[in-house]
């Protein structure tokens, strides 16, 4: 059995759908897809999830801010999911949801909920001792950035990462960090753990680690960080489903602090890994 796969979800149950050839990412999956909302987490355990009520509405209020008046069953998007997750044939995957502009009529399918699985390694843990470096995406921006919009993820495909670059960062026009092309951004200033409050996707992620700062009594602030401070920073971190809080020690030519993972992120990052041992789930 393939370790790509994709599913169209219909009233009946699940039909498998046809993968291109050498598919290896989901816009790969997805492509010559009318594409619409989408929300993409990886599992634990093999077929738990972490706060996946939160992604599901996510998904609709997405689907709310583009004027669609359609409803996204959650029952059937539940029982979907943890019938192609226990059967997947790899030990963990990513998951991507899909509500489609419109129907895959092409593919004979008539349902707009599409699921993709994908096999998923974590990064590996010399990652998160030594730490990543970013660079920008100067002219890439989300039109609606409370909307979970797969066009955005076809757009970022032109921030291809590899080599020593983790990730590419989006700027506000006053030259202020947002978030990257597929995380949130913190940056640690002053003892302060901050990141950009508006105009960024309201990832889940972001959201746990917020909190879990708050209740460690490390301050917050949801003013974002900009490109002239990043000299001053002592501390900087990527946030996303996949990759819990992972310190950033580079931000184009300069260096983060003393260039290694500080310790206000590691703390943090230390009660995530508890919160997740505590808090994932089933789909149903």
């Amino acid at each position: 059995m393939t370790k790509v796969q994709l599913f169209a979800v219909e009233t009946d149950g699940i039909r498998p759908l046809p993968v291109p050839p050498n598919a290896t990412s989901f816009d790969q999956l997805y492509g010559g897809l009318d594409l619409g909302v989408y929300s993409a987490l990886r599992t634990f355990e093999h077929d738990k999830f972490l706060f996946l009520a939160d992604h599901i509405a996510r998904t609709r209020s997405s689907m709310k801010l583009l004027g669609w008046e359609e409803e996204l069953d959650e029952e059937r998007l539940r029982q979907a999911l943890h019938q192609v997750c226990t059967a997947y044939p790899g030990a963990e995957m990513r998951v991507r949801f899909d509500y489609l502009a419109s129907p895959p009529t092409h593919l004979g399918i008539q349902s707009r909920l599409l699921i993709g699985l994908m096999p998923f390694t974590p990064p590996s843990p010399q990652l998160y001792e030594t730490g990543v470096k970013v660079d920008f995406a100067p002219d890439l921006a989300r039109t609606n950035p409370l909307a979970k919009t797969a066009d955005f993820a076809q757009a970022r495909q032109a921030y291809k990462t590899g080599g020593d670059i983790y990730e590419y960062l989006l700027l506000s026009e006053q030259g202020e960090i947002l978030e990257g092309t597929g995380t949130n951004f913190y940056g640690v200033l002053d003892g302060v753990f901050h990141t950009a409050g508006t105009g960024v996707l309201a990832g889940i992620t972001r959201k746990i680690i917020l909190d879990l700062a708050a209740e460690l009594d490390i301050p917050v602030s949801l003013a974002p960080i900009t490109v002239a401070q990043i000299s001053q920073l002592s501390e900087a971190a990527l946030s996303g489903s996949s990759r819990a809080l992972l310190p950033v020690v580079q931000i184009g030519d300069e260096v983060v602090g003393n260039g290694r993972p500080g310790p206000i992120c590691q703390k943090i990052l230390a009660a995530y890994n508890e919160f997740v041992a505590q808090e994932i789930k089933t789909a149903i």
